[in-house]
């Protein structure tokens, strides 16, 4: 089980390493002059290819927490809301993912509407979905 929680953290931290970054390519995208073409083009690239790297890094993660929690019973049984709060961060942070996605496809067909200050605060969301299934998982607050 030690294994499987740890392949779990690594896969999850790396997860949240994307979803820190993928954002900031947004914000960076935002402040491209229109007429930088080559510059559009390169942060396009990068964010393509760090969306596909984090959906790989997601995959292990979600299957080794399921794992621990179907396998194992982590988290099962009574005694355990601090579970069901985690699966909905967990749902929240999938949702999350898919919406990076949609709008890598908004500037890829350069049709973002926002400006850079809104994807700055944008940016801040996987920080605050980390930081409450950290706590949820070590302090068991309910």
């Amino acid at each position: 089980m030690l294994w499987v929680k740890s392949l779990h953290i690594v896969f999850v931290a790396s997860w949240f390493a994307g979803l820190f970054y993928l954002p900031r390519i947004f914000v960076n995208l935002a402040m491209v002059p229109p007429e930088s073409l080559a510059e559009h083009e390169r942060l396009i690239l990068m964010a393509r290819k760090l969306l596909r790297f984090t959906t790989m890094l997601a995959v292990p993660a979600l299957v080794f927490g399921l794992w621990l929690w179907l396998g194992y019973g982590i988290g099962r049984g009574p005694g355990n809301g601090w579970m069901h709060a985690k699966l909905v961060v967990v749902v929240l942070a999938i949702g999350y993912h898919h919406a990076c996605g949609r709008i890598l496809a908004k500037f890829i067909a350069q049709r973002n509407t926002r400006s850079h200050v809104w994807w700055r605060w944008f940016n801040e969301v996987p920080v605050l979905l980390l930081l409450a299934a950290v706590v949820l998982v070590v302090v068991k607050p309910f």
